[in-house]
């Protein structure tokens, strides 16, 4: 099994622009991004995607790869879709968060290991929620998942959802599992998605794998325990700085 590890990274964002290249304890966040990538026991070749130069100036400079793509894609996958068309003798992609500077190498290959099994399409990551707040918060992907781990639905909202039970007692009747945002894709999987139009249910909860499940993908799911902060604003910066400073 060959991996390529594809990092998407925009310069431009309404909450944070040029975030990418933020400083970090003295390294960017694409760089931080790129070396805990690097550390995997499975990825064979890490590659930046981007649409802006002064990210691909930057990626050349510190020694990584990095391939220039298209300003028009609308997500991270369809932006994996196309650096594949350079790298054809790959058979699993995975796409990494281009915000999120202490990703656990050892996380990026728990999910890589669930190709083993051929049967296999496409993998993720969940997580047990702790905090009833999580489950009842829209930024926060709720996923239900059947005998096999496999993601049956995806939502913003609360699901499952508990009749006749107050909200504080959620988390003691049932485990509500958080999507924690890693993709793998085997190659031909990841071809075929692309070819899918919209559906209803994705821009109705603005989840693109929504669309895969539409359209007859499972999506094999694997446990984590760990959860490593992204970047989305300038006050979660604070955050992962106070965790390196502990370090």
């Amino acid at each position: 099994m060959k991996v390529l590890a594809i990092i998407p990274a925009r310069y431009q964002s309404s909450r944070f622009p040029g975030k990418p290249l933020i400083d970090i304890m003295g390294k960017t966040m694409i760089q931080r991004v790129y070396e805990q990538t690097s550390l995997s026991k499975i990825v064979n070749t890490v590659v930046v995607a981007t649409d802006d130069q002064r990210i691909f100036d930057h990626v050349t400079e510190f020694g990584g790869e990095v391939l220039m793509t298209s300003e028009h894609h609308s997500s991270g996958t369809e932006r994996c879709g196309e650096v594949i068309q350079s790298y054809p003798d790959y058979d699993v992609i995975i796409n990494i968060q281009g915000d999120e500077p202490l990703i656990n190498p050892e996380q990026i290959d728990l999910v890589l290991a669930q190709f083993e099994d051929d049967q296999v399409e496409i993998a993720t990551m969940v997580k047990a929620m702790t905090d009833v707040s999580e489950v009842v918060n829209p930024n926060r992907v709720k996923v239900v998942l059947n005998h096999n781990n496999e993601g049956v639905y995806f939502s913003r909202s609360p699901i499952p959802y508990f009749v006749g039970t107050p909200q504080s007692e959620w988390l003691n009747n049932a485990i509500f599992w958080k999507h924690i945002g890693i993709y793998a894709w085997k190659r031909a999987t990841l071809t075929k998605i692309l070819t899918y139009g919209q559906t209803n249910l994705e821009k109705q909860e603005s989840l693109e794998q929504l669309r895969w499940i539409y359209y007859g993908h499972d999506i094999k799911t694997v446990e984590t325990t760990i959860e490593t902060p992204n970047i989305d604003t300038p006050e979660d910066l604070e955050k992962v700085l106070s965790i390196l400073k502990s370090k």
